[in-house]
């Protein structure tokens, strides 16, 4: 059995706008080597009602990897300020398709949210129907008690990774290219080694997608899974560059019924900065 869908349709979307239990949060992210700037493009235009979640700020200070996690009571004083608290439902999206979302989707749960949905086909999809857009900074929320209670099963640190190595305890699966993958393309970030983590499977997230940014069928996703060798009995730890699109595979890997699936954090931002960990090439 599948558990319920982790996405929400554009129709369906706009029908809730104005529930009053209901808050959009516009999660674009852009890799640094594109130049852009998310808040910028959130105040040209959003979903009406969005607001703006920085990835990057909502995060760990004191991590040497990008984005990690921020602690629980950073996160919860965070979405207090944002108006976001217990009991609303909550909608991610990003102006990608599918991108960044699922990565603020995949936060909220590790920090106790359960009612949190991924717009499928996020702000693209959204504008080729011609949805409504808004502009500028939102109306002010009003600040909200959020209770975060750490979910730990939805995440995976560097020691965690070295046990699933060495013991094959979960198959894990990296998001990147193949060239990165196979360590034939150098990384978007200075000082990491080329290569994988050892006994890896590579799932490219754009993979799981259809072309116009939405999540492929269950059908599909159940097939494209199998072919590459994932258990469907067997937890698995999904990882990319910076553990922004591990969590795409994540939820398609949720949506295909693969229940025991959790994100390494660090991915290999984390992973291939330490020259004592191992890596292959292929």
């Amino acid at each position: 059995m599948t558990p319920k869908t982790w996405l929400i349709e554009t129709d369906e979307l706009e029908r809730e706008l104005e529930a009053p239990d209901f808050v959009v949060i516009d999660a674009t992210w852009y890799l640094p080597a594109e130049t852009k700037n998310a808040r910028e493009d959130y105040l040209a235009e959003h979903i009406p009602g969005a607001v703006f979640f920085d990835i990057d700020d909502i995060a760990d200070d004191k991590a040497q990897a990008a984005h990690m996690l921020p602690p629980p009571e950073k996160f919860s004083s965070r979405m207090r300020k944002m108006g976001i608290g217990d009991g609303q439902r909550v909608v991610v999206y990003d102006r990608q398709g599918t991108f960044s979302a699922p990565r603020v989707w995949w936060t909220f749960r590790v920090m106790g949210a359960q009612d949190v949905s991924v717009l499928n086909g996020g702000l693209l999809k959204w504008k080729s129907e011609g949805r409504p857009l808004a502009m500028g900074e939102p109306a002010p929320r009003t600040p909200r008690h959020f209770t975060a209670r750490h979910n730990l099963d939805l995440v995976r640190d560097v020691d965690d990774m070295k046990r699933v190595i060495n013991d094959k305890s979960a198959d894990v699966v990296d998001a990147r290219s193949p060239e990165r993958f196979a360590g034939t393309a150098p990384e978007p970030r200075l000082g990491l080694r080329a290569g994988h983590m050892p006994g890896a499977i590579n799932v490219p997230y754009k993979q799981v997608l259809n072309g116009d940014g939405t999540f492929k069928s269950v059908p599909e996703l159940q097939e494209l899974f199998a072919a590459a060798g994932i258990d469907p009995h067997k937890p698995v730890v999904t990882t990319c560059g910076s553990g922004i699109t591990a969590c795409v595979l994540a939820l398609a890997l949720g949506e295909a019924g693969h229940l025991r699936t959790s994100v390494y954090d660090g991915s290999w931002a984390e992973w291939g900065a330490d020259e004592r960990l191992p890596i292959e090439t292929s």
